[in-house]
């Protein structure tokens, strides 16, 4: 149960079922691709894979497919834009949790030049969060990704050599669900 002005609403039976998808989503890359097929077929047909590095580093890697291939045979810039949505969404969703819907409000993208590999999103959050979050209510947040390009490996070296193909600065909403189900009643 959730409260506003102190009144408790209750959570549904689909509500509660809606809460634990997200939180079983958030949980690791074979449930983030089974709650993909679902409601994200497109993402789930790139490819894109997560990786939660540590509290401050989070990265995205979309795989150098047909699908996601322009007729030059470079990354094609639709793919890039709109798994740059999905990367930040789902780095914000994995700090926020299943209690929060997390909606882009503003994509900038900056094309550098073509990719013609893997892609890595590189996610970085200005903002402290976590902050927020404990602070309840409503935010927005501003995070910042740079897109490299994975090169293959020298031969002899231990660091794989990148290329920056492309900044995105976006702007993402994030709203307590129980704040958003408690307006949906009061409207009601």
């Amino acid at each position: 149960m959730t409260t506003l002005n102190s009144e408790p609403v209750p959570m549904s039976i689909a509500d509660k079922a809606e809460a634990f998808i997200s939180r079983l989503s958030t949980r690791n890359n074979f449930w983030h691709r089974v709650c993909s097929l679902i409601w994200l077929p497109y993402a789930f047909r790139s490819g894109i894979t997560m990786k939660d590095i540590g509290k401050d580093r989070f990265v995205a890697i979309l795989p150098f497919r047909r699908i996601n291939r322009n007729w030059y045979n470079a990354m094609a810039g639709a793919a890039l834009l709109a798994n740059s949505e999905v990367a930040g969404g789902m780095y914000l969703f994995s700090r926020c949790g299943g209690d929060y819907i997390v909606v882009c409000k503003k994509l900038s993208y900056r094309f550098l030049r073509p990719c013609i590999g893997p892609a890595v999103y590189h996610v970085t959050c200005g903002e402290d969060v976590t902050a927020k979050l404990a602070a309840g209510g409503e935010f927005n947040v501003d995070i910042r990704l740079e897109i490299v390009q994975q090169v293959p490996m020298v031969r002899g070296s231990k660091v794989r050599p990148e290329k920056r193909v492309g900044r995105c600065d976006a702007t993402f909403h994030c709203a307590p669900k129980s704040m958003i189900r408690a307006r949906r009643q009061n409207a009601d």
